[in-house]
C-alpha cells in the first residue's frame, strides 16, 4: 500500500531515473507526520485557549520540576527562540495568568519566570489530551512497530543533529 510519498518517489523516478531518492522518502514522511500532527496538536490545545507555542512554555516551566521556574533566557534556549519571541509569549500567558515574572533574588537585575497554580493545572490537563490524541494517531501501529519508529527516529535525529550546519 503506496502512500503520497510514494507518488512522489515514481514522479521522479520516471523524470530523473539517475536521483537516489530514499532520503526523499524518508524526510518527505517525517515532514508530512510532523505537519498533520502539529495540526492535530494546534486543535487539541487550541481547545484549552493555548497555541502549541504557549504549551510549549508552560510544559517546559512544569517538566522543569518544582518550583517550576525558569529564566526567560533559559526558556527561549530550551524552545530554540529568540529572547524578543518569548516576550510576546510570556506576555500573554501572564496576562491570562498562567505564567507571573518576579526578580531573581540572586540577581535583582535579571526576571524569573514561574507557573501558577492556574498555570500547573492547565497544562496538566493539556498535555493529557495531547498524549491522548498522539495514542490515537499511532493506534496502528503495533507495539513492536511503535519501539522500532522510536528508535529509527532517535537514531535519524542524532545524524541529522551531528550534520546540520551550525
Amino acid at each position: 500500500m503506496g502512500d503520497s510519498v510514494d507518488a512522489i518517489v515514481e514522479q521522479w523516478a520516471t523524470e530523473r531515473p539517475d536521483l537516489e531518492t530514499s532520503a526523499m522518502e524518508l524526510f518527505g514522511r517525517i515532514y508530512r507526520l510532523s505537519r498533520l500532527s502539529g495540526d492535530a496538536m494546534e486543535r487539541t490545545y487550541g481547545r484549552f485557549g493555548l497555541t502549541r507555542g504557549d504549551f510549549d512554555v508552560l510544559a517546559t516551566l512544569r517538566r522543569s520540576g518544582p518550583p517550576f521556574r525558569l529564566s526567560p533566557s533559559r526558556l527561549a534556549d530550551s524552545l530554540m527562540l529568540t529572547t524578543g519571541g518569548m516576550t510576546g509569549r510570556l506576555d500573554r500567558l501572564e496576562r491570562a495568568g498562567h505564567v507571573r515574572r518576579e526578580p531573581d533574588p540572586g540577581d535583582r537585575r535579571s526576571l524569573l519566570v514561574s507557573l501558577t497554580d492556574a498555570g500547573r493545572t492547565l497544562v496538566d490537563e493539556a498535555v493529557a489530551a495531547g498524549l491522548a490524541v498522539q495514542h490515537d494517531m499511532l493506534a496502528d501501529l503495533t507495539p513492536a512497530q511503535a519501539g522500532a519508529l522510536r528508535d529509527a527516529l532517535r537514531d535519524a535525529l542524532a545524524s541529522v543533529e551531528a550534520h546540520a550546519p551550525r
